[in-house]
């Protein structure tokens, strides 16, 4: 079978179903497993790669006015794969090629394609796309493995998390300017690692919100995971914090529990790696109880000379 993924985490699901050889494209973005550098890229940005974080939201909404998608397809090359899957999404609708645009090259290309729409809301909705995929590649069984395997993490994490005493209040931002709030399985993953998410509701999409809320929330803990950010894009945000009315009064900030997560590689993708997402921010809230599993990295948390930076820059 060839198959093409139009999003980083069907990417993601496919080669964790074993199916990384029957990959013949993937998107622009797609960077794990390492391995898929190298395959033929089927889609294109219309974002610039130097836009401020601002830019890229106001480049969001005009989209989304129009109806537009941010991400082309490369038609020449997804003709050239001759796939006989497209795996692709119709959760968010700036993130990915637009479905009607998926639709109609589907419809043109040679045998016309098989093309799977993933859009899960929640933790169990990612374990039921990985089954579709894996139902839709023929390889059900391993799915099933895939999908036990990851609730089996699940479910430790959440038992060692039943046993806390305190479970604090924390606000994870998906972006930083404006501020947004996580929504989706983002709560469930705060709620399982021990913690109690004061602004985004599970299953709802991602908003932006008013500072305020932030504020009202009063979190002992703040992370920060932009979505398709690695730590260093979004170090060079974090100033902007500042600007903020009560940044500093923040419990959060007075007693240094601000932590960055590399919301590209976590959080922001709906494949296996959100229950990666899910023990680095239990070792994050309660790392006596919940140790940092081996090759995954730790969150890093804002030094107070880095706190003091960010509150002298919004001065």
């Amino acid at each position: 079978m060839r198959i093409v993924s139009l999003l980083p985490s069907a990417t993601e699901i496919i080669c964790e179903l074993g199916l990384g050889d029957d990959l013949v494209g993937v998107t622009h973005e797609c960077d794990y497993p390492p391995a898929v550098a190298d395959l033929p890229k089927v889609t294109k940005t219309l974002i610039p790669h130097d836009a401020s974080s601002r830019e890229i939201d106001a480049l969001v909404r005009e989209r989304l006015q129009t109806q537009r998608a941010l991400y082309t397809l490369d038609l020449p090359t997804l003709q050239r794969l001759a796939p006989d899957l497209i795996v692709t999404q119709t959760l968010c609708d700036v993130c990915a090629v637009a479905e009607a645009e998926v639709a109609a090259a589907a419809c043109a290309l040679p045998g016309q394609p098989k093309v799977l729409n993933l859009e899960p809301l929640s933790l169990a909705d990612v374990f039921a796309s990985i089954r579709a995929v894996g139902d839709a590649a023929g390889v059900s069984a391993r799915a099933e493995a895939v999908v036990a395997g990851l609730q089996g993490r699940v479910h430790a994490v959440a038992a060692r998390s039943r046993t806390l005493a305190h479970r604090p209040r924390v606000v994870l931002l998906e972006w930083i300017d404006p501020p947004f709030c996580a929504g989706h399985w983002t709560p469930e993953l705060v709620r399982l690692a021990g913690g109690v998410e004061g602004v985004g509701q599970p299953g709802q999409p991602s908003r932006t919100m008013r500072w305020q809320e932030v504020v009202d929330a009063d979190p002992e803990v703040l992370v920060i995971a932009c979505c398709g950010f690695t730590i260093d894009r979004t170090m060079q945000d974090v100033p902007i914090l500042a600007r903020y009315p009560g940044f500093s009064e923040l419990p959060c900030v007075r007693r240094g529990q601000v932590y960055v997560i590399d919301g590209s590689a976590y959080f922001s993708r709906p494949g296996p790696r959100l229950v990666d997402s899910l023990e680095i921010l239990a070792h994050l809230l309660a790392p006596e109880l919940h140790p940092l599993p081996p090759g995954l990295p730790a969150a890093r948390r804002l030094t107070p000379a880095e706190l003091a930076v960010t509150e002298a820059v919004g001065a």
